[in-house]
């Protein structure tokens, strides 16, 4: 099986370095790394010299169009003889034997619409880069409270809407049938659970491994994400239009009581005065 790696990035270049010197150890390596600028011009000349690293550029836009982008990635894997393929976030760290492990994966459900999500461990803040090793990041990682991790290398049936894209694998043929991101989704929130309900309109299924594992870098976050409110609140209001419910449903609530978000008329709205 010929599976590519799809990584999307604006920025985050000490992320992306270090991924792509992770990428260049894995055994077996993947068909292809794609690496999907979002308007960074930088990403080009970060990634040259990479054996397996193809740059796909995309104009700048004001909102990372990080839908459209997984899909352009996916499209050139395609086209490059991809059978299959891996998303992995610009700040997460392939295992060595994840490209081995999604494969082993993604043949228990060729026959299947199918999407795989692997292992996520999260690492802490103030690792020094001699910590980087992978001795040290299966230490220093530990597992999100909300996901289920099976033994071995069982597969463990999971709700679509808990997809998220950090880390997930599937055949080119059941992306397809899924039809991809849905490219109305710009900037942040709400592509990711629409993708879930997507592959369950098309018959597909969810799988948790607790192999494939990635190790997430850690950057500052904040939760929920306010600064992003105007984004969330228009992808919101699209994925109710579609499904019939709210994503995202913690993040809403609770930047509606803040006062970052409104709601009138079932819409929401980011406030231009929050509390």
């Amino acid at each position: 099986m010929r599976i590519a790696l799809i990584t999307i990035v604006s920025g985050r270049h000490a992320h992306l370095r270090r991924q792509l010197a992770w990428v260049s150890a894995m055994d077996p390596q993947p068909h292809v790394h794609v690496v999907v600028s979002m308007g960074d011009p930088e990403i080009a000349d970060l990634v040259a010299g990479n054996g397996r690293g193809v740059v796909i550029s995309m104009e700048p836009t004001r909102e990372l169009p990080l839908a459209a982008a997984r899909n352009a990635g996916v499209a050139a894997a395609g086209e490059l003889g991809a059978d299959a393929v891996v998303l992995l976030d610009v700040d997460c760290l392939p295992d060595q034997h994840l490209i081995g492990d999604y494969e082993r994966a993604l043949l228990k459900t060729r026959s299947e619409t199918a999407v795989i999500s692997g292992r996520v461990k999260y690492l802490p803040e103030g690792m020094g880069e001699h910590e980087y090793t992978p001795q040290r990041v299966a230490e220093l990682g530990r597992d999100h409270d909300a996901r289920v991790i099976p033994q071995g290398s069982a597969l463990a049936e999971a709700d679509p809407h808990m997809l998220w894209s950090l880390n997930i694998a599937a055949t080119v043929g059941t992306w397809n049938r899924v039809g991809g991101f849905d490219e109305s989704y710009v900037g942040y929130g709400g592509e990711d659970t629409d993708f879930g309900q997507r592959l369950a309109a098309a018959g597909g299924s969810m799988w948790w491994s607790g192999l494939a594992c990635a190790y997430h870098q850690y950057h500052p976050t904040v939760t929920p994400p306010v600064q992003h409110a105007a984004s969330i609140a228009r992808n919101a209001n699209i994925f109710r239009g579609k499904w019939g419910f709210d994503p995202m449903e913690g993040w809403l609530q609770h930047m509606l009581g803040s006062g970052h978000l409104t709601r009138e008329g079932g819409q929401w709205r980011a406030s231009a005065r929050p509390r």
